[in-house]
Order: structure tokens, then C-alpha cells, then sequence
């Protein structure tokens, strides 16, 4: 079970379909208003194996991926807000706190 709070957390990854996305909290406006910045990330020398099939190869092996994941303070702050369904930018992204930033993309997708 998750005991941190959420003033202990300090990143915010997004979630779109199946990939995940690192941001980092740059400011607590309220207590249900984060100011949140996209984080970037650069793949780690991980030797992805990708064999023939689906639409052009498929990954057989992409959750050992690993990504260099770090601050990019010319990307654009967005907020997000906690509502009934947990945390959301405006335009419906959904976002969950986290102790660390988490990078994964679907090769497979």
C-alpha cells in the first residue's frame, strides 16, 4: 500500500492508452491544482529484440526498456486538476502522482 502523501510526491506521469509519459511538479497551486512540465527522456542502451509481425514487427521484449529521464525547463508548464476520476489536464488527460518519473512506449501498439 502507497503511505506517501501528496505533497511528498514530486512527478506526475501521464497516461495516454498505453504509454506512459514523465512530468515533474513545478508548483502546488491548491491542494487540487498541480502545475506540472513534460520531463525529457532518451532510451538507455537496452537491445530491444523485434521479430516480424503485426503491422511492420513486434517487441518481444519492450518492458525491459529503459529511458535517461530528466528535467527540460523550455517545455511549457500545464496544470491539472484532482476531480472525481483522479487527476486530469484540460483536456482530459489522465495523470497519476508518483514518487519517481516513469517513461514506457508501446512498440507494439
Amino acid at each position: 500500500m502507497n503511505t506517501a502523501t501528496t505533497t511528498e510526491l514530486n512527478y506526475a506521469n501521464h497516461y495516454g492508452w498505453s504509454d506512459v509519459n514523465p512530468y515533474e511538479i513545478v508548483r502546488r497551486v491548491s491542494e487540487k491544482t498541480l502545475e506540472v512540465r513534460a520531463m525529457a527522456a532518451t532510451p538507455k542502451g537496452t537491445n530491444l529484440k523485434f521479430e516480424v509481425g503485426g503491422f511492420c514487427a513486434h517487441c518481444t521484449n519492450q518492458n525491459e526498456q529503459e529511458w535517461e529521464i530528466f528535467s527540460d525547463p523550455s517545455r511549457p508548464v500545464i496544470r491539472i486538476r484532482l476531480g472525481k476520476s483522479g487527476w486530469k489536464d484540460a483536456r482530459g488527460n489522465r495523470f497519476q502522482l508518483a514518487a519517481a518519473p516513469r517513461k514506457f512506449y508501446d512498440y507494439n501498439f
